[in-house]
């Protein structure tokens, strides 16, 4: 059997994964391996990975890489690390193909080694824009990668134009979105029952990573929206952000909550986060995820700062500055009737 290796260091990666890995499970020809990493080990983020094992799939390595620190510096060593371990994983478990997800620099780390070891690399969501240093990543991927799956016809055209060969490039959609037309996320009862929400109250999801080049601010700009939020006086359910540079300072401002309706969660199963995303009237913060999987939930999106700079857009998104009034002022919009009852609103971009 062929033996295709994928590698995860973030819930993210994982949403992009665990379509393909059950596609894998149903062909004879075909096998996996998963290497999971950073953010997944992390007890401080949920220890993501027995997510994994308890969606049934197999973990091939472990690779421990953090330092503590979260600053710009321990990020460097941290994927110093990465890169050393990942050639002694790559020579014990020989994949005959290694599948990476996304822009995360955990996944140009394993991009590089296995060129180095003759290894063919195959790239999803190839070609899209993303704002900061993320944007970087993915275009370096791609020209790592021997194979580019794409969401849409226009991020193909851009790896062609990136002078990947044409027979190279494939136009597949996004994998992520699979499980959402599927129905594979946790039902509107069960997560009211889970999280003591009322059949018909309001609530909001939140996601606010720290920006890369915006390392300084992290904290302040989890603050602000913290304040708007506040204001609002919605019950929210609020994710903690990655592992990038600044997410000492996020994280640190979260755990300050006291006394509001914010409720802070380290991790979710993605079934409940899926589940949640249906659920929620508004999704607030910068989180990719409402601007890629929200538009099929018709979900309005208020997006912050420059996070998400570049990428297409559904017409579900607000976008406004780290400044409480402005987020007030977008989420006050996000909940009005008339936003959320707009057809345009309601198709999903991909």
């Amino acid at each position: 059997m062929r033996n295709i290796t994928f590698l995860t260091g973030s819930r993210g990666e994982w949403g992009y994964i665990r379509p393909i890995l059950k596609a894998i499970e149903a062909d004879p020809t075909l096998d996996y391996r998963i290497i999971v990493t950073h953010m997944h080990l992390l007890p401080e983020f949920g220890m993501s990975y027995q997510e994994i094992i308890k969606d049934g799939f197999r973990v091939a390595e472990k690779l421990y890489m953090t330092l503590d620190g979260y600053n710009n510096h321990t990020m460097v060593k941290s994927l110093g690390i990465l890169l050393m371990e990942l050639s002694t994983a790559l020579q014990r478990l020989k994949p005959d193909i290694l599948l990476l997800a996304g822009d995360r620099e955990n996944n140009l780390w394993e991009a590089i080694a296995a060129g180095h070891m003759g290894i063919p690399v195959a790239h999803i969501q190839a070609g899209e824009l993303s704002g900061n240093i993320d944007g970087i990543v993915r275009h370096s991927i791609t020209k790592l990668a021997h194979i580019h799956f794409a969401a849409n016809e226009e991020f193909a055209e851009r790896v062609r134009r990136l002078g990947e060969q044409s027979f190279r490039v494939f136009n597949s959609g996004a994998p992520q979105l699979d499980e959402l037309v599927e129905g594979v996320f946790t039902s509107v009862e069960d997560i009211n029952s889970k999280y003591n929400f009322l059949p018909d109250e309001r609530i909001i999801l939140a996601v606010q990573h720290p920006v890369t080049e915006e390392e300084a601010y992290a904290g302040e700009q989890i603050a602000n929206t913290l304040k708007a939020l506040d204001k609002i006086g919605l019950k929210t359910i609020m994710i903690y952000p990655n592992a990038d540079a600044g997410s000492h300072e996020v994280r640190k401002t979260l755990n300050s909550l006291r006394g509001n309706k914010v409720f802070l969660f380290r991790n979710l199963p993605r079934r409940d986060y899926l589940g949640l995303m249906r659920r929620a009237s508004v999704i607030v913060g910068n989180s990719s995820s409402g601007i890629l999987e929200a538009p099929t939930f018709g979900l309005p999106c208020v997006n912050i700062g420059n996070r998400q700079k570049g990428r297409p857009q559904a017409s579900n998104v607000i976008n406004c500055r780290h400044e409480p009034d402005e987020i007030v002022a977008a989420i006050e919009q996000a909940l009005c009737d008339s936003f959320t009852a707009s057809e345009e609103m309601c198709k999903p971009l991909w």
